[in-house]
């Protein structure tokens, strides 16, 4: 039992030390590019009712949440996804706002995942959420601010592919199949078996132009001409002409932030959740193989929350970020210059003093009192396993021992002198 309690549960993980460092470091660098993009900082509960995030929101199956009651036996759950929260709070503080809302969060998700999948059921998710604003220019501000959050986080190669869930629709609609085979038919899309999805409709009463485009789907990926070639296939659908539409004005959009190179699109992509009404995305970048941002357009979803709003977010999947910035050999977190004051009990007042006045200038400084237990070489070891600069040891009221372990020199000053140098 005591060599139990030393482990976490399944699915979620110690982060410390450095690579806690560069993990705060990193999301701090995202927030500020969100806050100038204009986006406002929001909080929401880490639980919530049930049916904030009941599967008719489209958001996590019953099974998949952490549930558990409160004194009056209302269920209650871990949030597994952000963006219902945000609807909700849109919804109760925001119900007579007409103008464009901007907000940004961080916060921990939580999902009951199968085990022995080494998928963490605890994540942390970055992301902004743009509220009353239906137009192709608000799709191509998300994925733009999407580019300038990863470049922020120390990324230079990555790519964000762009999909149309209208597009998908569109052909469903003139295709008159039920509900259970367009779900058939999600199935294959979204898990890419492209010979299963041909075989499959090629036994329905459907049109046989549509057969064609179904038939057609592993290609419909690339730049923007495939848009062009896409066309030619849906000519005379509507709906998937509107979506082709949007998805040449967005990259027209985006094309004037000079962000064409890192963009191209996949009409094959339809999220798993099933908010998302028209663009959605995700963002690949190598040494992971999940997206690590998620993103699309939800119009409807509000609605259920009592504000009928367009709405259009992304969410970034900071431990995937982590995991490939590592592998990429990323590492750009300023570690501050740490000092370290070393005293005994009887010149513990002067220590104090020159710790504050190392503090007073920003120097990050570390008071340890020294033990009759420890030699002078383990506190030395001790400053550069922690990577301290310099070490102050105080050798009576009056004189410090300075070791720069960052130069190299070992000198002894007065305390005077030394508090007059700072």
């Amino acid at each position: 039992m005591k060599e139990l309690n030393l482990h976490t549960p399944e699915g979620v993980r110690d982060i410390y030390n450095i690579e806690c460092a560069e993990r705060k470091s990193t999301v701090s660098r995202i927030l500020d590019e969100l806050h100038l993009h204009g986006n406002h900082d929001i909080e929401t509960p880490t639980f919530e009712y049930f049916d904030i995030f009941n599967n008719d929101k489209g958001s996590a199956h019953s099974y998949e949440m952490y549930k558990f009651f409160d004194r009056n036996n209302n269920t209650l759950v871990l949030r597994p996804d952000m963006t219902p929260s945000i609807a909700r709070s849109v919804a109760k503080y925001y119900a007579d706002e007409a103008l464009p809302i901007r907000l940004c969060y961080e916060g921990h998700t939580f999902l009951n995942a199968p085990q022995h999948q080494g998928k963490l059921n605890e994540t942390t998710q970055i992301g902004c959420e743009l509220i009353n604003d239906d137009s192709s220019a608000a799709d191509a501000e998300m994925i733009a601010c999407v580019v300038d959050c990863l470049k922020a986080a120390g990324l230079t190669e990555f790519q964000i592919e762009i999909g149309e869930v209208e597009f998908f629709k569109g052909l469903i609609k003139e295709a008159g199949v039920s509900a259970d085979v367009e779900e058939k038919i999600r199935d294959y899309i979204q898990i890419k078996n492209f010979f299963g999805l041909s075989e499959y409709v090629s036994s329905l009463d459907i049109p046989e132009n549509i057969k064609s485009v179904f038939d057609t789907f592993d290609t419909l990926f690339g730049g923007a001409e495939m848009l062009e070639k896409a066309a030619s296939l849906t000519a005379g659908n509507a709906e998937c002409n509107l979506a082709l539409e949007r998805l040449n004005k967005v990259y027209t959009a985006l094309s004037f932030y000079g962000y064409e190179n890192y963009v191209g699109f996949d009409l094959s992509m339809i999220n798993g959740y099933d908010y998302y009404t028209g663009v959605v995305f995700s963002a690949y970048t190598y040494g992971t193989g999940n997206p690590i941002v998620k993103g699309g357009r939800y119009n409807d979803l509000l609605k259920q929350y009592g504000k009928d709003a367009p709405s259009i977010g992304f969410a970034i999947q900071i431990d995937d970020l982590m995991n490939a910035k590592a592998r990429q050999k990323i590492n750009d977190v300023v570690i501050p210059e740490a000092s370290l004051v070393i005293y005994t009990i009887e010149n513990q007042k002067t220590a104090i003093h020159l710790a504050e006045k190392l503090r007073a200038k920003k120097i990050v400084t570390e008071l340890v009192r020294k033990s009759k237990q420890h030699e002078e070489s383990e506190y030395e070891a001790y400053a550069k396993a922690n990577s301290i600069c310099k070490s102050y040891s105080l050798m009576d009221a009056e004189n410090v021992r300075i070791v720069d372990y960052k130069n190299d020199t070992d000198q002894t000053k007065t305390i005077k002198d030394l508090e007059a140098s700072l």
